[in-house]
């Protein structure tokens, strides 16, 4: 090839390697600053309110619009229970989903449940919650409340946690209906991060007269604890922003108990059911109060999750 041709492809390709840089650079500060405009439109919004309440909306449990009296308590409170609920039920049930796929499965039974477990988490949430209402809640209330309180309620400790009538619908509930919801996603990332393990360690660790559980505990977990960290938080974002899945089953009262099966709130659920409704300054900017606290509490989760994994790979690396 002469040297001008070679000159003239070798700046094409430059020209094209520059291009495709600036775009993805583009592309990733457009992320920042769409996060930026959300936050900044959310406080511009919640001027009003914090003007009007201050720190008093995040301590208080009033909600009473026609005095134009607002508290945030009751909705923080339900988000964080209900998520945390959640997560207490959806980690080891897809930790064991995972397990059995990976590693206990037949091979041809593990296409057909990995199709069901995606099929589960592209059902929309709206459909969760229709069947947590009319289905899961009347059974729940008839057969499983009662024992709940009969066996829990007199406890000295957790007791009071279970006390109440079995209505069905509550916090307790809404953790669970999100429980189901969030177990597709975290099992599909588990699942999908144990296949990259390398054969060869599982298998050497089997020959050296390890259980399957020894093998996943002690190999493939540390192997894959960043994975593992990004599934949980998917689920855990995702558990945190549902909006009507809970707005079914949660009962929607802006009542602070101390019982999980009472009814309560949480702030997806509170922006669904009354920002339609919201009649005048202070109202509407209550509301967006509460659309900018949940934001807050969806990033600090996450930024605590990501900075207890960073703490404990830099612990490792240092100790080996």
């Amino acid at each position: 090839m002469p040297t001008f041709l070679r000159e003239v492809h070798m700046k094409r390709h430059n020209l094209l390697d520059i291009l495709f840089r600036n775009i993805t650079r583009l592309s990733a500060f457009t992320v920042l600053v769409l996060l930026v405009a959300i936050m900044v439109s959310l406080i511009i919004g919640s001027l009003p309110s914090i003007k009007a309440f201050g720190f008093r909306f995040l301590t208080s449990a009033e909600w009473n619009p026609v005095m134009d009296e607002f508290g945030a308590l009751v909705p923080i409170v339900g988000t964080l229970v209900t998520s945390t609920i959640a997560l207490l039920i959806a980690i080891p049930v897809s930790f064991g989903i995972a397990l059995f796929l990976t590693e206990l499965s037949p091979r041809w039974l593990r296409r057909p449940l990995g199709i069901a477990i995606e099929l589960l988490a592209g059902i929309p949430s709206i459909i969760y919650g229709m069947w947590g209402l009319f289905v899961f809640a009347p059974l729940f209330a008839e057969y499983v409340q009662p024992w709940l309180i009969e066996k829990l309620g007199p406890l000295p400790i957790f007791g009071p946690l279970f006390q109440g009538i079995p209505m069905g619908i509550g916090v307790f509930t809404a953790g669970i209906i999100l429980a189901i919801m969030v177990i597709p996603f975290i099992a599909s990332v588990m699942r999908d991060v144990f296949e990259v393990v390398p054969t060869l360690l599982k298998e050497s660790a089997y020959g050296l007269g390890a259980t399957t559980w020894e093998v996943m505990w002690h190999v493939v977990l540390p192997y894959t604890k960043i994975g593992v960290a990004g599934g949980i938080m998917l689920g855990l974002g995702r558990a945190l922003g549902e909006t009507m899945a809970v707005t079914f089953v949660i009962g929607n009262a802006h009542e602070l108990s101390a019982s999980l099966l009472m009814p309560g709130n949480s702030i997806s659920s509170a922006l669904a059911n009354e920002f339609n409704e919201a009649v005048g300054k202070l109202y509407t900017s209550a509301l967006v109060e509460l659309g900018l606290i949940l934001f807050l509490i969806t990033f600090i989760v996450l930024s605590l999750a990501r900075y207890m994994l960073y703490m404990l790979t830099k612990r490792e690396g240092s100790t080996t």
